[in-house]
């Protein structure tokens, strides 16, 4: 049994996954909750789902990028379970995430993956499906709205968490005729599922004796060139 977590935005969202099935999964907006929500949520998707700390074999963790005061409080939460009970933590970051929850698509345009970054910019990062995975096309890095709309590849698809300002920069490019389609919400939302996905993933394809270990984890936060 896998439990993965994602404290990285102000989006909160964990997973019970058997390796054959997604057994719970809960997702909210807890803007800046996270240390009050994470550990009740925990023990309730345990309770629910009739499982024990012991019943897991590893735990899976987003690194971000993303908010420094959730990325910590995620990180630390999950190496400390991971130590504790000596298992593996496979680590993922928030853009691969987002792009894994559209890997039933078949189609030629560019992914553009995005969480909030402050003050109405992005941190984004574009995707391309190659041998049915995503491969990185251009690295995660931090612009405005505006600035991320004028270079990112075309014709694209945009997802991950949006706030006000930056769907209403996508609204009006697409007045002008930008050649982009911003996903529904049901599909933007980064959901600790597919994180868990990608740990079973990655644990099934290691052949280290100890996969994974928790002291190896570290956050990623990224910061404005300059």
């Amino acid at each position: 049994m896998l439990l993965a977590i994602d404290t990285s935005t102000q989006i909160l969202s964990i997973a019970l996954h058997d390796g054959a099935s997604l057994r719970a999964e809960c997702s909210l907006i807890a803007g800046r909750r996270h240390s009050a929500l994470l550990a009740p949520m925990i023990k309730q998707i345990m309770a629910d789902t009739a499982a024990h700390i012991n019943d897991l074999t590893a735990l899976a963790v987003s690194v971000g990028p993303g908010s420094y005061t959730g990325l910590r409080i995620g990180v630390a939460l999950a190496k400390g379970m991971a130590a504790v009970n000596d298992l593996p933590l496979v680590p993922a970051t928030t853009l691969e995430t987002i792009a894994a929850a559209q890997d039933g698509r078949s189609f030629d345009e560019t992914l553009i993956a995005t969480v909030p970054a402050g003050r109405n910019r992005a941190i984004w990062a574009e995707y391309r499906r190659q041998d049915q995975s995503w491969q990185e096309q251009r690295p995660a890095q931090i612009n405005s709205w505006q600035d991320l709309l004028a270079t990112c590849s075309q014709p694209g698809l945009i997802s991950g968490e949006i706030m006000e300002a930056g769907l209403r920069a996508i609204h009006a490019a697409m007045a002008n005729g930008a050649q982009i389609h911003l996903l529904p919400p049901s599909e933007r939302l980064r959901r600790a599922g597919y994180l868990a996905e990608i740990a079973w993933r990655r644990l099934r394809d290691s052949e280290a004796e100890r996969p994974f270990p928790a002291d190896q984890v570290l956050p990623i936060y990224l910061k404005t060139p300059g």
